[in-house]
């Protein structure tokens, strides 16, 4: 993704509930109601144990003939372009983002339009940036780092390197910075 200097976030919506259940299973999904009635799933319920591997393995199915140029997260579908073969990036962009709205359109899978960002320069990927330049951290995690209190115990300690954990693929020696701290954690420390 980075070199490319158009990107797309497209955020599935209601990924689970796209899912029809096999028609064998719907009964294992019986609920009773306070009438009295039994409630039965059409689709794949939130909270099935196998229910996230059965959705991301759809998604990755369906999108790995353009794994090229459109990553996939669960649900979440990254499209990423540059310019080449004498069209503009955003010539190519717009083509990228037809293919995948076919497939989304032939599986009947939506898109969260207020979630979704389109022909951007930078977008949101996992909780951090990619853009041209690269991979940056969120700003906004980083001011949270920043402010975070003193720590008082290990218990805060452990929670602050948890969050300050997020740097380490941004910072260069972070490990030898983090140590003496991490240190700290240990049971005989004092």
């Amino acid at each position: 993704m980075t070199g490319c200097t158009l990107y797309s976030a497209l955020d599935l919506v209601d990924g689970y509930y796209q899912i029809l259940m096999r028609e064998s299973d719907i009964p294992l999904t019986a609920v009773s109601t306070p009438s009295g009635m039994l409630w039965e799933w059409l689709v794949m319920p939130q909270g099935l144990s196998n229910a996230p591997a059965t959705f991301n393995r759809l998604v990755t199915q369906l999108f790995r003939p353009m794994r090229a140029f459109a990553q996939t997260y669960f649900d979440d579908i990254f499209v990423h372009s540059r310019a080449e073969a004498g069209q503009t990036a955003m010539e190519v962009h717009l083509q990228y983002l037809r293919r995948v709205f076919e497939v989304m359109r032939a599986n009947k899978l939506y898109a969260n339009i207020d979630k979704c960002v389109f022909a951007a320069e930078e977008i949101k990927v996992l909780g951090c940036f990619v853009s041209r330049a690269g991979v940056r951290a969120d700003p906004e995690k980083v001011k949270a780092i920043a402010a975070w209190p003193p720590p008082r115990s290990q218990k805060d300690l452990r929670q602050w390197l948890g969050l300050a954990n997020y740097l380490h693929k941004y910072s260069a020696g972070y490990t030898g910075l983090a140590r003496p701290l991490s240190d700290l954690l240990k049971k005989d420390a004092d």
